[in-house]
């Protein structure tokens, strides 16, 4: 019970960043966690009782199971209608242990026009030029993931990444734990903003090709010295606790 309970105060707080940073259309979107050693997730509910991403809190999750059928919660909330999402990626990746979709309106936009995130920041974010560096997929389909056949389809284009963006809809990003898969809808989220802001402002460059070669040397150095920890665990804890304080504001 324990577990269940840290988790449904971990998926509330994801909740709340994301609302909080205004990176979903509200109240759309969910945040899912995977009980430990059980076939159930913890999952942010929707219908007439629920509440918006902004003011989620523990009471406003729910346990379904690998069906996405309701095991747990209270009467007035439902499981998503995508539920399928989060199912479909915990059975495909045991490596995950949280989902994550919503509705970024930058990320959206470059999803309409086709365009590509480009490798703009170094330094200022190196987490965020991984994530383009290593590749983004898209899903090209802007439909609901609601049924199971969908939901395989969209665990077959996120592959083995954490992230994917999903045309004319959102994105869905995954990581080892609530900490980390929102902390990459975040960086993902700050890198389409900077994208967007540069091309307004002219004509953006990518970091050149050198600087791109220091960086993954350095990666490779560093991946070298962490074999068998988590990545960048430190910049993960901070970040969180950033975070978690933020919203509490």
């Amino acid at each position: 019970m324990a577990d269940v309970d840290e988790l449904k105060l971990l998926v509330s707080q994801s909740c709340r960043i994301i609302g909080k940073e205004n990176m979903t259309r509200e109240p759309a979107g969910h945040v899912s966690a995977r009980i430990p050693g059980t076939e159930h997730i913890v999952i942010k509910a929707r219908g007439p009782g629920e509440a918006a991403l902004r003011y989620t809190m523990p009471d406003d999750c729910m346990i379904v199971d690998m069906d996405g059928k309701k095991v747990e919660g209270r009467p007035d909330l439902s499981p998503p209608n995508e539920v399928f999402i989060h199912t479909w990626m915990y059975r495909t990746r045991p490596d995950v242990n949280c989902v994550i979709h919503i509705h970024p309106t930058n990320v959206v936009l470059f999803t309409i026009c086709n365009k590509e995130l480009l490798p703009l920041i170094g330094a200022y974010d190196p987490f965020a030029l991984s994530m383009v560096l290593e590749g983004i997929p898209r899903y090209p389909r802007s439909i609901l993931i609601s049924n199971d056949e969908l939901g395989k389809e969209l665990a077959a284009a996120v592959g083995s990444k954490n992230v994917c963006l999903m045309r004319g809809h959102g994105i869905t990003a995954v990581g080892s734990n609530v900490q980390e898969a929102t902390i990459t809808a975040w960086r993902l989220n700050d890198l389409a903003e900077i994208n967007y802001r540069a091309a307004l402002l002219g004509n953006p460059e990518p970091i050149p090709d050198e600087d791109l070669e220091v960086f993954r040397n350095q990666r490779r150095g560093g991946n070298r010295q962490r074999e068998g920890a988590t990545p960048a665990a430190g910049y993960q804890n901070s970040t969180w606790n950033y975070l978690t304080r933020w919203i509490e504001e």
